[in-house]
């Protein structure tokens, strides 16, 4: 079971995660992210280290201190239990203090951003037991590790902890760190943005979980952006390679890496809300039955590159230049298609722009469109279910539309429009596939 940061960023809401956990007969692994707003807090306070500006490093640090005492007071109500506390804040905030008066590098920038998971963890274990119920504090840094390439190494990760597990045998409640994780060179470090739903599947996969439970604050992944669309319905069930889309091109409530972990072991995927724990929500599993449009979401921040030359013409090998500079600089494409003179991709990453342009000059003309939007439509067997593409299209015979993939996944039907289009695309499509 994860909770996030909302779920867990209010006293009141870890006594409602206090029950979730406890309900069941099952050992439960409880995962837990960082208190809300706490991430954004060490990262602000990172950079002000990283700018050499220790006066405002120390007053962020001072303005997160603040928030903790006043958190811990209403979460605890025995003197024992709230003295650990203050002990378990004044720890990792003498810690923060300390490095006002170090060099700052990057290994002590991840141990920055560890400290909210580390607190979230010990707190919630601190109300554990001042309630008298049993549970193990289980440290992610014993067995959450990665390598050389940030890639999860599964199989150590399995052998530890199931070692771990296998001391604490009657032991039904467990929790720990979502997040952080150790690196080949033994450092802390993390498993990047939205790594607490990363954690929760590779624990799951690792002991093959009966199942993987996400909580957040929204009633399971929705058919499209509540933010943007109105009147939208949160969808029972979905099969793995759908979730995976949807993740991927932009619905935030789930991390897009966490579901290999769980697929590869078929562990099915559970997407709750813990402010109405008794709402269906999502359930991800290997199979579904449902075939046609499912969900649309968008992905923000996207670059289109286009490379147009007359060499390419008739000509093999052409594709595999190209991709070797993409390669080379470690820039992942999210879309591509091509005609006979000229191939268009997508990026999400712009750190190596600059030299991947460069280099691409070289096959021939290249044009960049900056600012766009990726709309993803998303279905089991979208691209054998008749009649969907002219659906999308209609919808959207009012709006620039820069590139089209279909039929790459048997599930997934993309476009890219320019990211003022973005919200209008999403309305469009919404009236105008789902009606359909």
């Amino acid at each position: 079971m994860k909770f996030g940061g909302t779920s867990v960023g209010r006293p009141e809401r870890m006594h409602l995660v206090k029950d979730l956990i406890t309900r069941g007969d099952e050992p439960t692994i409880v995962v837990l992210s960082a208190l809300s707003g706490t991430t954004n807090a060490l990262v602000g306070i990172g950079e002000a280290l990283a700018a050499g500006d220790k006066n405002l490093a120390k007053e962020r640090i001072d303005t997160l201190h603040a928030h903790y005492l006043v958190f811990y007071k209403e979460l605890l109500k025995t003197e024992s239990a709230r003295a650990k506390a203050e002990d378990i804040i004044k720890e990792h905030f003498e810690f923060l203090n300390i490095l006002l008066k170090i060099s700052f590098n990057e290994a002590i920038n991840r141990d920055i951003l560890a400290q909210g998971e580390l607190l979230s963890t010990k707190l919630f274990y601190t109300l554990l037991e001042e309630l008298e119920i049993p549970a193990v504090f289980l440290p992610a840094l014993d067995f959450m590790s990665i390598d050389e390439n940030s890639e999860p190494e599964l199989g150590k990760i399995s052998e530890k902890l199931k070692a771990i597990l296998a001391e604490h045998s009657g032991a039904r409640i467990f929790v720990t760190q979502g997040y952080i994780c150790k690196n080949h060179r033994n450092e802390v470090d993390n498993l990047k943005r939205g790594g607490s739903d990363y954690t929760a599947s590779l624990v799951a996969a690792a002991i093959q979980a009966s199942a993987c439970e996400i909580w957040t604050d929204i009633d399971g992944m929705h058919n499209n952006d509540p933010r943007i669309v109105d009147k939208t319905r949160p969808i029972a069930e979905m099969s793995f390679d759908e979730a995976a889309e949807l993740a991927y091109f932009g619905a935030k409530i789930l991390h897009p890496a966490s579901i290999w972990p769980a697929q590869l072991y078929n562990v099915p995927v559970k997407l709750l809300n813990t402010m109405e724990p008794e709402a269906h929500g999502t359930l991800i599993k290997a199979e579904v039955d449902t075939t046609g449009v499912k969900a649309i979401a968008a992905k923000d921040g996207i670059t289109a590159i286009k490379i147009k030359s007359s060499r390419m013409l008739l000509a093999y090998g052409f594709l595999r230049r190209v991709f070797e500079i993409f390669e080379k600089y470690k820039t992942p494409i999210d879309m591509i298609t091509t005609s006979e003179v000229a191939v268009s991709v997508t990026i999400d990453d712009l750190s190596h722009l600059d030299q991947i342009l460069a280099e691409l000059d070289t096959l021939g003309s290249v044009e960049v469109d900056k600012n766009q939007a990726i709309v993803c439509i998303v279905g089991n067997q979208i691209s054998e279910t008749k009649g969907v593409i002219k659906a999308v299209m209609d919808s959207l015979e009012d709006i620039p539309v820069r590139m089209v993939s279909y039929g790459g996944s048997r599930h997934n039907v993309s476009l890219l429009v320019d990211a003022n289009f973005k919200n209008a695309a999403l309305q469009k499509l919404n009236s105008g596939v789902f009606s359909w």
